[in-house]
């Protein structure tokens, strides 16, 4: 058994799609640009909010200038809009509820902007103790960099080989791989299982209850 689980949070822990295709289309809306089928957004996802608002963005208009624009009109909308279709998906609150009992550390590293991250997983999970939840943090780089790995294994003081990290993308993969650490692609988020190998899964589950019978 692990020490350790670190989980990423969009499309692992939470199907959070349609709050953010809802918040981004917001702030494209009030800066004049078209707007975005739902079905579109699980691409534009994975590396942070910046990025996300870039990708939605027509090409002409991919600015430093422009992205900053749209987080000023996303950021506070999505802080009072992040739960309204956002849900847990199938088995993870019993998940971690046993992971829990059975004394393994569980932490969240997200590329949502810190806040919303903190404020998304006390929502969602009040009944579970996690031990670190970080998102993206000014002066931090994002996943796939390591760093945020880095920082929840410093805090809690538990060596990489009794680590286990769990996401739903390339980018995640990648993450785990840079910090050394076993990863398990999770197939039902925002990521084909393709996807998931060709960035180096350790392993590939396809339901919640997966992870426990091959811990």
């Amino acid at each position: 058994m692990k020490k350790l689980i670190i989980f990423d949070l969009d499309g692992t822990l939470l199907d959070t799609i349609a709050d953010l295709a809802a918040s981004v289309n917001f702030a494209l809306k009030q800066c004049g640009y078209p707007l975005h089928d739902i079905s579109e957004y699980p691409r534009f996802v994975g590396n942070g909010i910046s990025k996300l608002l870039e990708r939605a963005l027509p090409a002409e208009v991919r600015s430093e200038e422009c992205v900053m624009r749209m987080r000023e009109i996303f950021m506070p909308y999505y802080d009072t809009h992040n739960a309204v279709y956002t849900r847990p998906y199938d088995g993870i609150e019993a998940l971690l509820a046993t992971l829990h009992r059975r004394g393994v550390m569980l932490a969240v590293a997200s590329n949502k902007y810190h806040s919303a991250t903190c404020d998304i997983v006390k929502h969602y999970f009040p009944n579970i103790p996690f031990d670190v939840v970080l998102g993206q943090r000014d002066n931090v780089p994002p996943k796939p960099h390591p760093a945020i790995v880095y920082d929840i294994l410093a805090a809690t003081q538990v060596p990489a080989n009794e680590v286990l990290y769990v996401g739903d993308s390339d980018v995640d993969m990648h993450t785990a791989s840079s910090a050394g650490i076993e990863s398990v692609g999770v197939t039902w988020g925002f990521r084909s299982e393709e996807n998931l190998r060709q960035a180096g899964a350790c392993h590939i589950i396809h339901r919640a209850d997966e992870l426990l019978q091959w811990l």
